[in-house]
């Protein structure tokens, strides 16, 4: 069951990495795994076989989520994009009690809020990039180096919460290019992009680890703020349609969901 259970937080974290205007990393903290997954890649070779079994399901489901949703994002987002916001937006409303009472584990200090915002600016700044400056270096072919680079920016998005990869991938032209190598499975786009992929996550993980571990409740409001960020950040553009009042119902949904989750594991842990 633990297995199934990594399995499928992975699976969200992977769509979170390929879904535009989401973070696999936000996804990641509203799941509850987000500092046991820096600290275990972090520090990987120390009791080596217990990180493995925590990593392995996850990583397959990361790359579950990553393979077999690329096309299916791709269909819903052009589709159905309101919708699967709100669906997102509703998940991570649902588990912000639970994300703020973690955050405040070692107790809280009103200095805490700085980062906080800093942080939600930041998410906030990115998506007025992505309205004003789209595809800075459109490429049709990229070459080797590219396509690392483009790794390099996935687990950059998977590993921060709240900097949506998918965004930086579409200021620079990459976006539908990487969607439609992965979609395929053209190894010749996926080798090179896992290669990015796993130093990117490798490097990052080990710097927010060393975060965590030095000042926890900064770096967790830090964290915070990027989550509040993303939530403001993907909201659909108001309409007055059916679809609009489909998708708030779906929101709704989706926090009720999120919300019941999180007060399950609570009441398990207890």
């Amino acid at each position: 069951m633990n297995f199934l259970s990594d399995f499928v937080k992975g699976m969200i974290i992977g769509i979170g990495a390929v879904a535009p205007g989401v973070s696999g990393g936000t996804f990641a903290v509203v799941l509850g795994i987000y500092d046991k997954l820096t600290d275990a890649i972090a520090d990987i070779f120390h009791n080596f076989k217990r990180k493995l079994l925590l990593l392995f399901p996850l990583a397959l489901g990361i790359g579950a989520g990553v393979l077999g949703f690329s096309k299916v994002m791709k269909y819903l987002f052009e589709y159905h994009e309101a919708q699967v916001k709100f669906l997102f937006i509703g998940l991570m409303i649902g588990t912000l009690p639970s994300v703020v009472k973690e955050a405040n584990k070692h107790g809280f200090k009103k200095s805490y809020l700085l980062p906080c915002i800093i942080t939600f600016g930041i998410s906030v700044l990115f998506v007025m990039l992505e309205n004003s400056v789209i595809n800075i270096i459109p490429e049709s072919n990229p070459g080797l180096a590219a396509l690392i680079v483009y790794g390099v920016i996935i687990g950059f998005g998977t590993i921060v919460p709240g900097i949506s990869s998918s965004f930086i991938l579409m200021y620079i032209g990459a976006y539908e290019i990487l969607l439609d190598g992965i979609a395929s499975l053209n190894f010749a786009v996926l080798i090179p992009v896992a290669i990015g992929f796993a130093l990117s996550v490798l490097f990052f993980a080990k710097l927010i680890s060393l975060l965590f571990k030095k000042i926890y409740g900064y770096t967790y409001y830090s964290v915070l703020g990027f989550v509040l960020g993303s939530i403001i950040t993907i909201f659909p553009d108001i309409e007055a349609s059916m679809q609009y009042v489909a998708g708030i119902i779906i929101c709704i949904i989706g926090f009720y969901l999120s919300f019941a989750l999180s007060n399950y594991k609570k009441a398990d842990k207890n």
